[in-house]
């Protein structure tokens, strides 16, 4: 189907629920700027190769993570990488997928090992070569992690060879409350300092524990909040609770109580996943816009912090939530989309936000990717070598400019 495309230089963006299905404010496959043809791979939907003694599996774009991890059920490995949604594989791949899990397990990047891609021209390209899986590599260029976050903008990730991990022994999570922003904060980057091997560490400012206490009905406290996960032996994560307990309390946290068993554990975390929906029920009847940035975990205390008193100073309704032991923040700003002059104050805050990070040594993005809105914040983060470079890359594979058109450069 490329090939004809080429010929009439027809636009051929990858449908979000097959390639593209990572759920993201900024979907780079949406909308189609230039027009063109749009594929549906949602149903190559098949699991082609599982070595449970390799720890790695094989999935077409149609396979989603839920399903992988339902198949995996009884293995004792599991695919960890959780964006929240129930995004597809192939998907979270192109879109460089993170979530919850990354600061134990890594983001999509470190647990992809190969892709077979269709390039523009129709050809059929594997990454690191055909039906090879090896944990690591130093033959030529990383092509792998080339296609990992190109957002469609390269070729159709028509297959993933994925790595699997060991389900932990053992599980705990837990909840607790910090008199302030910067207190919650500082907490994470203690406890990664202290080597306790967290799984998850998640935050919420008060105004976000606030909505997710009541839409899941939970009843949060109003107060910055950290949702913590260990994962281990059952020996081992006593420990890991008693460092994090003393922790926590060193910062002025409270409210520790820990769930150890998977029906508890699963309604904390839905509450968390369900953060965009708790957010858009702050103001019934408006939109929301999601915007992420990523720092060095030693600014992360003063940046969220600035942020913050941004949001306040703007008037803007904007919960933070994120997933600060990798760094990585998210502001879900909810507004009304009739209301020129409200938009144009969220704008002003995402690109203050992108250009705070940056002056903080970090990224525009470290989850959502740039589509359309961070396009002038990439040339500010790379500068004009590196976006040259980028777009010499896109070129040399696309050189009609066919995949994703408009996006990223």
């Amino acid at each position: 189907m490329m090939s004809p495309c080429t010929r009439i230089g027809s636009p051929a963006p990858p449908d979000p629920p097959g390639v593209l299905g990572a759920w993201l404010c900024q979907d780079p496959a949406m909308p189609l700027c230039q027009g063109g043809v749009c594929f549906d791979l949602s149903r190559m939907d098949t699991i082609a190769e599982l070595s449970l003694e390799d720890f790695s599996v094989t999935v077409e774009p149609g396979v989603t993570r839920k399903a992988l991890n339902s198949h995996l059920r009884g293995t004792g490995l599991w695919f960890p990488v959780d964006p929240g949604a129930d995004a597809s594989l192939c998907g979270m791949a192109a879109t460089g997928a993170s979530g919850t899990n990354a600061v134990r397990y890594g983001t999509m990047r470190p647990n992809v090992l190969n892709l077979r891609v269709v390039l523009p021209d129709g050809r059929l390209l594997h990454t690191a070569g055909p039906g090879r899986q090896a944990r690591k590599r130093a033959a030529g260029y990383d092509l792998t992690s080339l296609f990992v976050g190109s957002e469609g903008t390269l070729g159709f990730l028509t297959q993933a060879t994925l790595r699997l991990h060991p389900l932990p022994e053992a599980t705990a999570a837990t909840i607790a409350s910090f008199p302030g922003v910067g207190a919650a904060v500082a907490c994470t980057v203690q406890v990664l300092q202290a080597a306790v091997p967290v799984a998850r560490i998640e935050f919420l400012d008060e105004v976000m524990a606030d909505a997710c206490g009541r839409y899941s009905g939970m009843g949060l406290p109003v107060a910055a909040t950290l949702l913590l996960e260990l994962h281990g032996s059952r020996n081992s994560l006593a420990e890991q609770q008693r460092q994090t307990e003393e922790i926590v309390r060193l910062n002025g946290g409270s409210g520790l109580a820990w769930a150890e068993e998977p029906e508890e554990r699963g309604r904390l975390w839905a509450m968390r996943h369900n953060a965009w929906y708790a957010a858009l029920a702050l103001r019934p009847g408006c939109q929301g816009y999601s915007t992420d940035v990523c720092v060095p975990i030693s600014r992360l205390p003063s940046v969220v912090v600035e942020t913050k008193q941004d949001l306040q100073d703007s008037g803007l309704t904007g919960p933070m939530v994120g997933h600060v032991g990798d760094g990585n923040f998210h502001c879900i700003l909810i507004f009304d989309t009739q209301d020129p002059e409200e938009a144009e104050r969220v704008h002003a805050f995402t690109q203050r936000l992108g250009r705070r990070a940056l002056a903080a040594g970090g990224t525009c993005t470290g989850e959502h990717g740039v589509g359309l809105g961070k396009r002038a914040l990439l040339l500010e983060e790379l500068g004009q070598e590196g976006l040259d470079t980028l777009r010499s890359i896109k070129a040399a594979l696309d050189p009609h400019n066919l995949m994703n058109p408009g996006k990223v450069l």
